[in-house]
Formats: C-alpha cells, structure tokens, sequence
C-alpha cells in the first residue's frame, strides 16, 4: 500500500512483530485497518539481512521458551527452517579465560543470585537487582556482562520484580532462515503504508487525527506499537499530552544490546555454535557465538554502557573492540583472519532508539508499575502493545507477538465487535 486510506477503524502504528500481530486479528475481525511503518520495511526490531545465501539477525534471533512460543509453530508452515541446537550461553570454548572449575563456580554464583533476586521478589522489593550482590564477589563484574546481554543494562538499573518476573523454559531455538525473515513473511499481504512516520495525533475529537509524513488519516482507534524510548522522548506528540502514558514508558526504557557479525578465514577450527566470552574481570566486554549455524563468522554481543559508548564511536569502533578481545584469547595473528560483515545501531536507529526494555528499580509493581500503566488504554481508543508491555516474555517478539494481539481484542471490544481473545492464526 502506498497512500493512506479514508476514514478507518483502526490504526497499528508500527510494523514490528506487534504491530503484525495487531494487524492480522484486525483483519481477521473484518474491520478497517491501516499499519503505519516509519521505516521502508517492516519487521522492527526483527531484521534479518542476507549475506553469502544466509540470513544474518541484526535484531532478535532465538525464539525464547520455544516450547510455549506461539511464534515457533509458524516456522514451517512458512517455509522456513527450525533449529533446535541448544544455545552455548554457558560454556567456554577451549577453557580459555577460565577452567572448568571457574566456569561450574561462576553458574553456581549466578544461580545463587537469581535466587536471592527471587525471593526478594517474593517479599515484594522493588529495588536495584545489584543490591543482591555479594559484597565483593569476583564474579560481580560478569555478572553484569551477562546483564547487559539480558536486559541491556547493569543490574543497578534493572528492578528485582521486574528481573524475576521473567518467565524462562529453558527452551530456545532459532530460525535458519532469521526471526527478522519470519516476521517479514507473517507480515506479508498486510495494509501497510512504510516510509510514513507518524508524528502527531491529535485526540480532541471523536476520531483521532493521526498526523504522519504522508499526510493525516482519521482512525476510531488505534494501536500503539512504538517502543518505549521513543515515546519517552516524544518521538509523537499527544494534544492533549498523554502525561502518564509518557511517565510510564520512561520507567520502562530500552537498554542496548548490539551484534556484530564478522567473518572468519580458516572457523573450521572452532567448535560450531561454541561460546567465548572476552574478560571476567569486568562488565565491559564481549561475548561471542563462535560459528553460529556451522557458519565462518562469529557473532559478537555487547550490551550495557559498553554497546552505548560503542555505538558513540561508530561501528568500526565495535569490530575494533572485538579483534582486540578475540586476540588477546586467541592470539596476536588472530585480528588478519577477521573482516567486519554487519553492524547493528539500535541505540542509534531514531525509530527504536534502543534494543528491549527493563524496568527501573522502583517502577515495577505489577499493579501500578510501568507495564501495567503502559497495558491501560487510553480513552479506550489507544492501546499500547510491544514487548515492553509482556509481564513475564518482555524483550522478546514473542512477547511482542501476544501483546499485540492483546491490544487488538481490546480495540475491537471497545469498536464493538470481536469480544474474545483473537486467536492469531498462522
């Protein structure tokens, strides 16, 4: 589609995997509907390229809790492929760095100090997860390597509630394909109008003036797709101002994880879908998913204040990084077999602004913390959906996935139609 329609019932702002979701049960329903994408795909913060025939994830890549993952069983029948080779997220390959011992005493620690978040959830605290450090813990520094990989920040900004309550199978696989090149294919056949910002809606009157760069439509409704750092900055206004709506997304705002793809003379050598990690002495560094799908390239992760200060030097500034870390573990000769493939910024992307969400220490009270103010429509016209508004899957597109067909059961209750939950189908 490439001009906006007349009058519509509802409006999804956002193409990503909430948006899709939001977008086939409105279709579905039989109402009127448009999906506004600011940029000229859709996918989101799911984005997969090609390179020498295989698909490469800038974005996300496993399918998380895979077994109860609505998007998995979509695989498929799509044409795609599933691959169920478990992650190598707790190993390090060749020992390097660390012993075996070292490795078994650093999971114990983790698996103490999820523990202690735990229960401090269970008491209700809703405080710093790095308060539940043990004082001087040599494995405290990794630990927030690990964080910056999970939530995109250290534990000193992520809450205890929200951090625990993550709900994890243990079960993750992955598209071969690429998740980005999933989502693109669920999104196939859609009303979707990209290159069309939104910029302003103007709820004054009994419809909403949804202002973009191709012009105004005139919605019932709508569904709020765009992530939160984006809607802290008021990368849309609100007239009237939608005080709370922008005070919640603040307490939910997106960390940075970063991946960077990297071709690699002579992998055979490295196991396939092996792990290292660059140092255990400090939260700034790297982990890398050595020969990920047997291919010659490593995946390289970076998340934190580390993907932050990186993205402000600029994407050479990350492969730098990272051949001087892989060197220091695998020689001096190593960086001549490295060449630079693919970067992701999605600090730097003006339309995510971020990679997921965390909620900060002191805002994630299930009842009235900043995703359930994000959950609450407005006026029971506007309906927040996306990963950070998942109670227990944030982060995730599966989560993004179930929030966005949440939204739209609420929109077409409110429109009068649909009043069950809409099963999205394949």
């Amino acid at each position: 589609m490439n001009r906006l329609p007349a009058p519509i019932d509802v409006a999804v702002i956002g193409a990503g995997a909430a948006g899709i979701a939001a977008a086939r049960a409105l279709v579905k329903a039989g109402v009127s509907v448009v999906v506004l994408e600011a940029r000229d795909r859709i996918g989101g913060r799911a984005h997969t390229i090609g390179w020498q025939g295989h698909g490469l994830d800038l974005g996300c890549g496993w399918l998380h809790s895979a077994d109860e993952n609505p998007l998995a069983d979509r695989v498929e029948p799509l044409g795609l492929t599933l691959d169920k080779t478990r992650p190598p997220w707790r190993t390090q390959a060749f020992n390097l760095g660390l012993t075996p011992d070292e490795q078994q005493a650093f999971g114990d620690a983790f698996d103490a100090f999820d523990e202690r978040v735990a229960e401090a959830a269970r008491r209700g605290e809703d405080r710093p997860a790095s308060d539940l450090f043990v004082p001087g813990d040599r494995w405290n520094p990794r630990m927030d390597a690990i964080s910056g990989a999970l939530n995109g920040a250290r534990f000193a900004e992520v809450s205890t509630l929200d951090y625990a309550a993550y709900r994890d199978t243990g079960v993750n696989w992955r598209v071969v394909e690429g998740y980005g090149a999933l989502i693109e294919r669920l999104g196939q056949g859609l009303p979707v109008v990209m290159d069309c910002a939104v910029q302003r809606i103007d709820r004054r009157g009994s419809t909403l003036k949804i202002e973009t760069t191709r012009g105004v439509i005139e919605a019932r409704a709508c569904v709020l797709t765009l992530p939160t750092s984006v809607l802290a900055a008021e990368g849309v206004r609100f007239d009237p101002p939608l005080t709370d709506l922008i005070e919640a997304a603040a307490g939910a705002p997106l960390g940075l994880a970063s991946k960077l793809h990297i071709a690699v003379a002579g992998a055979e050598e490295f196991p396939p879908d092996g792990q290292l990690w660059g140092r255990t002495d400090t939260a700034s560094t790297g982990g890398y998913h050595l020969r990920p799908f047997g291919r010659a390239m490593i995946e390289g992760y970076f998340g934190g204040d580390l993907a932050w200060g990186l993205e402000g030097e600029g994407e050479v500034a990350f492969f730098d990084f990272a051949a001087s870390e892989l060197s220091d573990l695998l020689g001096s000769s190593f960086r001549k077999r490295l060449e630079p493939v693919s970067m992701s910024m999605w600090g730097a992307d003006p339309w995510s602004r971020g990679a997921y969400s965390h909620v900060l220490p002191g805002q994630a009270d299930p009842a009235t913390g900043a995703r359930a103010r994000l959950r609450r429509p407005a006026e029971e016209r506007i309906f927040v959906a996306g990963e950070a508004t998942s109670p227990d899957f944030y982060g995730t597109a599966h989560g993004a996935w179930t929030e966005g067909a949440r939204a739209a059961t609420e929109a077409l209750a409110h429109l009068g139609f649909e009043t069950r939950p809409v099963e999205v189908e394949a």
